[in-house]
């Protein structure tokens, strides 16, 4: 009988224990979202984007005669630093460092704008660019201030899907005050290709490293114009920047994207902090697809269609027809995959391609060389010239028409991208165009090795290139 009594007290009483807990778990929950806010909110700041004044422009506003007669009175304009200033062009930004960088998309900047930071505790700085990156989509903006309070970084590298993740940002409300709006979901997806639009400039619209697949995909309410605010975790710590990629002109989606904070996301940010210019891998590959009997037999990689001639898939001895199947152990099964993979890392990054070449497996190691990013670059600290002299990997340089120099030379050397005028090196008869391949004795295969060689050297230097497919020598003198 006792027994039975205890189970039927069990019985009555477990929908209100489960009740109890279902209650405990929810409050648990709802503090986590409360403290994860409290402790990231100060580190997101407003962007607003202000086009500057141009000498003549007429006023924007239709001025209409007083009823009365009275001579009519324009209206000051508002200034981004009055209390009421409400900017019709806005974003989000991340404190970085406590020295005044902010980190934002590159795509809120223009060339004829100003940029205005708004912080969380109402001060509003005027914000200069540090660097701007076009093909990781990220920019950082410096301001005159100390004492700012840097947001912490998570990792995003190893989120799954249905983790809890909170957005900051909503411009609607950031805008007005600095004071940030929050929204929460769940990350939908990982690995995401960011939509393409009719206006990107690269082969098959793809601009960014994100049109091949790096993105965040989160149920999280992100409005138009949201670019730039924090995805956090329950920790508070962001895993992601929000980036807010077009679908309707003037609509919200459902849900949006952010750039994961994972280690390509830390390399470019430490290279923007510095003002410098951010650096991708380059293959020189130009794929083909897999046959549909072997995609129905179950293979998965690219082929190889042609192997550019001057670039490491030419000189690592890639061959047509070879399957790339996987670069340092991640599998490829598309050319987006291989696009992304390498391009995550710098020049001179060694990988190991794993191939099927006559239906035989082998690796194949791999010194990259430099992407050729498009775009407007922003650099504050870029290398000094040397000699009026400047260089770079002949796979990065872009012509008028915004093509590379592909093929213009399979010898090992570095282009000449500047030569100021009545410079030492102008004066030598160096153009841009040309591949220099030695200095003095020391061959000079990367700008690094370049740079390395000319700072040995005080005297007149004998540099060894080729124009027009033909080797030549010059001599520069000394400044």
């Amino acid at each position: 009988m006792r027994t039975l009594a205890v189970l039927s007290a069990v019985f009555f009483l477990w929908p209100e224990f489960l009740a109890a807990q279902a209650s405990n778990v929810a409050a648990a929950l709802e503090q986590s979202v409360v403290t994860a806010i409290a402790r990231a909110e100060q580190s997101v700041v407003a962007v607003a984007r202000v086009r500057k004044e141009r000498p003549g422009e007429l006023f924007p506003l239709e001025i209409r005669p007083d009823p009365f007669g009275r001579r009519p009175v324009l209206p000051a304009a508002q200034q981004p630093t009055d209390p009421d200033f409400l900017p019709d062009e806005y974003a989000s930004g991340v404190i970085v460092d406590p020295g005044g960088l902010i980190l934002t998309t590159y795509h809120v900047l223009n060339e004829d704008s100003e940029y205005y930071i708004t912080t969380a505790d109402h001060r509003t700085y005027k914000a200069t660019p540090r660097a701007a990156d076009p093909r990781s989509d990220l920019a950082v903006l410096a301001v005159e201030a100390t004492g700012l309070p840097p947001i912490a970084l998570g990792d995003g590298g190893a989120l799954r899907k249905g983790q809890f993740v909170i957005a900051l940002g909503n411009p609607f409300a950031i805008a007005r005050d600095g004071q940030a709006s929050a929204s929460w979901g769940i990350v939908a997806n990982l690995a995401r290709k960011a939509p393409q639009e009719s206006s990107d400039l690269d082969t098959g619209g793809k601009t960014t490293l994100h049109h091949f697949g790096t993105l965040i995909q989160t149920d999280a309410k992100l409005h138009w114009g949201a670019s730039g605010g924090a995805l956090i975790n329950l920790r508070g710590e962001m895993v992601g920047l929000t980036d807010v990629f077009a679908t309707a002109p003037g609509m919200d989606a459902a849900g949006g994207y952010a750039i994961p904070v994972d280690a390509t996301f830390r390399r470019v940010l430490d290279v923007l902090k510095q003002g410098r210019e951010v650096e991708y891998g380059f293959l020189g590959v130009q794929p083909s697809g897999l046959l549909p009997r072997e995609v129905l037999r179950g293979m998965q990689g690219i082929r190889v269609g042609r192997a550019l001639p001057g670039t490491p898939a030419d000189k690592f001895g890639l061959q047509p027809g070879d399957v790339i199947t996987a670069v340092d152990n991640v599998p490829i099964y598309d050319p987006d995959g291989l696009v992304r993979e390498v391009g995550k890392l710098p020049p001179e990054s060694r990988v190991t391609l794993r191939l099927l070449r006559q239906n035989r497996s082998r690796t194949v190691a791999v010194t990259l060389s430099k992407y050729p990013v498009r775009g407007r670059k922003i650099v504050t600290r870029a290398e000094p010239p040397w000699r009026g002299l400047r260089v770079d990997y002949p796979t990065a340089v872009l012509d008028d028409q915004g093509r590379g120099m592909l093929g213009a030379t399979s010898a090992d050397g570095v282009a000449v991208t500047e030569v100021a005028e009545d410079s030492p090196a102008f004066r030598a008869g160096l153009r841009p165009g040309m591949i220099v391949t030695r200095v003095g004795r020391t061959t000079a295969t990367t700008p690094a090795e370049f740079r390395r060689a000319v700072e040995r050297e005080f005297g007149p230097v004998t540099l060894q290139f080729i124009q027009d497919q033909k080797p030549a020598t010059a001599t520069v003198e000394a400044e």
